[in-house]
């Protein structure tokens, strides 16, 4: 098995061993290889995604990203049937996107979004 050198912050890192404990892996490498199978198996979902879908996005981040947030939102402006801004606690915020259309431009939008690292989590539910 080869291996590879991951940097996290403390706080990440913190996050993982408390995971790691609670469900009950025996080390760190076996809840991250687990964790990369089930990003592997969730790209290749909507990567078979195909014609006009609906779908829910949802997405958490810092409430100083709210500036790039509204960016990133008016690229798929056309897409975007409902969205909602709740904030989540002080800092905080979570959108809530309802979304409708060609699923490779949805797939694009969520590509946007996953790819930039002021956002803390990324959800595509598609239906």
């Amino acid at each position: 098995m080869t291996i590879v050198s991951v940097s996290l912050s403390e706080e990440l890192l913190d996050d993982l061993n408390k995971l790691q404990k609670r469900l009950g892996f025996t080390g760190r490498s076996e809840i991250i290889r687990a964790s990369v199978r089930t990003m592997i198996s969730e790209e290749k979902k909507k990567e078979d995604l195909i014609g006009d879908i609906h779908a829910l996005f949802l997405v958490t981040h810092d409430e100083k990203s709210d500036d790039e947030i509204n960016e990133m939102r008016h690229t798929y402006d056309k897409l975007i049937t409902t969205h909602l801004h709740n904030k989540i606690d002080r800092d905080r915020c979570l959108e809530i996107f309802v979304l409708k259309g060609n699923a490779i431009q949805i797939r694009g939008m969520n590509k946007m979004f996953q790819s930039n690292k002021k956002m803390d989590n990324v959800k595509l539910i598609a239906m």
